[in-house]
């Protein structure tokens, strides 16, 4: 049975998203979306719970995604859960060179393990969360690029955001 992850923040997840894990699910026997909680990003809008829910919610009607969410290395949860395939999304050129970085530096790590690259679908190349983040915050529209649920759920979060402030 061959079992892939998806690592990400996911905050939010995009259709960008989406379309890969979409895809590499028809690759692979199960695909593992995993929440990562990167310490690097510290600006999350949605705490690990929450992205989860979301994601959930999202690929409730896929039959092999599941969600799962980790701290810390890739890696170390690659070797717990015995999974030597990762995928990652690319969008453009700009985001190859840091993806190689870090399949590279993941198979130094664990040299058995093996990085899928797809790209995603060319209508949501140049889109990020944090673009869309940007976006929702200064009130347009983002419904081209997260489905509904998200769109809601980023609505009350800003609106309590701007409560808070």
């Amino acid at each position: 049975m061959s079992i892939a992850i998806y690592p990400g923040t996911f905050d939010p997840i995009t259709f960008g998203h989406i379309d890969v894990a979409s895809r590499a699910s028809k690759a692979f026997d199960e695909l593992i979306v995993v929440v990562m909680n990167n310490s690097l990003k510290m600006n999350s809008l949605f705490d690990t719970e929450e992205r989860m829910e979301l994601l959930e919610k999202t690929f409730k009607n896929s039959d092999n995604i599941s969600i799962d969410s980790h701290s810390g290395l890739l890696v170390d949860y690659l070797k717990k859960k015995d999974i030597h395939v990762v995928v990652r999304g690319l969008r453009a050129v700009s985001d190859f060179e840091y993806e190689m970085q870090m399949a590279a530096a993941n198979k130094a790590l664990y040299p058995t393990l093996d990085t899928f690259f797809l790209m995603t679908d060319t209508q949501y190349s140049f889109i990020s969360s944090t673009l869309v983040k940007e976006i929702a915050f200064h009130g347009e529209n983002i419904d081209r690029w997260v489905p509904e649920h998200v769109r809601k759920s980023m609505a009350e979060k800003i609106e309590q955001i701007r409560k808070n402030v």
